[in-house]
């Protein structure tokens, strides 16, 4: 707008001298008006760059204040962070927490938690340390194992015996037992029967419904 107010300026002074020079009133008229739209102009120019400078401005002053909060909320996420990694206990082992809750229960219930290898996955039985006279364990696809491991169903236990095992299984002929959750039992270590072979039982009964 400021370049065009100065070529309305140049336009009126032509017109004005013209005007003077050939004595005609409309290029002394077209010179008045021609100065009065150079003013107008000028002035529309002069405010357009003032509020281009104050926002400029302004938005220099908000970055700064932006980067100045920044700053020390960064520090405060650092000291966070760090305070936490000092102050972070190690974690505790999946089996070592299996086990406190294996231990708690069968403090509740009165179980004799059944021995157990440190390496025994789910699935997997180690018969090496059972009784003589116990029945072998059910040998189960993993896949399978972690299905029954999340069932509530009850099976029953023998204390002291690793198996868990279905109603009518001829090894708890004569032998005390309790129900308990399958996935309690399993928790505790106890492994399905190879006799009464609980685990399909569960998997047939779960199909069913």
């Amino acid at each position: 707008m400021i370049v065009a107010s100065l070529l309305l300026i140049v336009v009126a002074v032509v017109l004005l001298v013209t005007g003077l020079i050939n004595g005609s009133s409309g290029m002394l008229v077209g010179s008045i008006g021609t100065s009065l739209l150079a003013a107008v102009a000028l002035v529309v120019g002069a405010r357009q760059a003032a509020a281009a400078r104050a926002e400029a401005d302004y938005d220099e002053d908000e970055q700064d204040e932006s980067d100045a909060y920044e700053e020390p909320v960064s520090r405060s996420r650092a000291t966070r962070d760090s305070g936490r990694e000092t102050t972070r206990e190690p974690e505790q082992p999946v089996r070592g927490r299996v086990a406190e809750r294996a231990g708690e229960r069968a403090d509740q219930t009165g179980i004799t938690i059944p021995a157990q290898s440190a390496g025994t996955a789910l699935g997997d039985v180690d018969d090496d340390e059972d009784p003589p006279d116990e029945p072998v364990a059910q040998r189960v696809p993993p896949a399978d194992a972690a299905r029954v491991a999340r069932m509530s169903t009850e099976v029953l236990v023998i204390d002291g015996r690793p198996r868990y095992h279905v109603a009518g299984c001829v090894h708890l002929l004569g032998r005390p037992h309790e129900p308990l959750p399958v996935n309690e039992a399993v928790e505790l270590g106890f492994s399905p029967c190879g006799l009464c072979e609980p685990d399909s039982a569960l998997l047939a009964d779960a199909r069913r419904v």
